[in-house]
């Protein structure tokens, strides 16, 4: 029961990291509030919730501001607070430099970058209230070390480490205990991955030392570790899980 008590939104909750986030927070006793486009996934989520904790959900696009807004005042209204956000809800729209789209370009920025920006901006000022909170923000390696074919998700995800450390020092300014960390999977068995082909996940695993892509849960064991106490002294970090691709 590490999260016993916890009020914790959880955006792109309904798949693959999320999916696994928000059933292991429940599993450990919070009440998830999971935001996602897919009813039909939500209530699947909802259906496999293994307690004790409870699904809460809200059909949520992380680029609108007033349905995120809404979502939030009745969140603080039904549950009284918010003390984790987890960031996590990302898309991909891959091409090379020369080839991409704009609006390609756009739709990436605005679910990943300003997405994240706008789940923060409307969550920090309750945390900031109640002088507490984590805050989660769902990086990649890619963010820090760049792939070819992924000009617009790289840019979001080194955004996003920027915004983590800049939103570590402003949040904390006056003492409140708000701290804000960036997770960096490596290549990850989700939905988005399955779109890549067996030969080029071959390939890729012989450059992971571990000699394998990571699984949802243990992306959601290093969420749970930074929505818990355990981490209390923990701000401003980019932590990477990605069977050490990156050394």
């Amino acid at each position: 029961m590490r999260l016993s008590g916890k009020v914790c939104i959880i955006t792109g909750a309904a798949s693959g990291i999320g999916k696994a986030a928000s059933l292991l927070f429940s599993k450990e006793g919070a009440t998830v509030i999971a935001c996602d486009l897919s009813k039909e996934n939500l209530e699947l989520l909802v259906k496999e919730n293994p307690g004790p904790g409870i699904i809460d959900y809200y059909i949520l696009n992380v680029t609108d501001r007033e349905a995120i807004s809404k979502m939030v005042n009745d969140v603080v209204e039904k549950y009284g607070k918010i003390d984790v956000l987890v960031n996590n809800a990302g898309i991909t729209r891959d091409a090379l430099l020369l080839r991409m789209k704009e609006e390609d370009w756009d739709a990436v920025i605005n679910v990943n970058l300003k997405g994240v920006f706008n789940m923060t901006q409307a969550v920090a000022p309750i945390m900031l209230k109640q002088g507490k909170g984590s805050i989660i923000n769902t990086s990649s390696i890619v963010g820090v070390f760049g792939n070819i074919g992924q000009t617009n998700y790289s840019a979001t995800k080194a955004g996003v480490i920027g915004m983590t450390k800049t939103w570590a020092k402003e949040l904390s300014r006056k003492g409140a205990q708000i701290r804000v960390n960036a997770v960096a999977p490596g290549f990850i068995k989700t939905p988005m991955t399955e779109k890549v082909s067996e030969r080029i996940l071959t390939a890729l695993n012989e450059k992971i030392p571990l000699k394998r892509m990571g699984e949802p849960e243990e992306v959601a064991n290093l969420y749970l570790f930074l929505a818990s106490d355990e981490s209390s002294y923990i701000t401003g970090q980019v932590i990477g899980i990605d069977g050490g691709l990156v050394i």
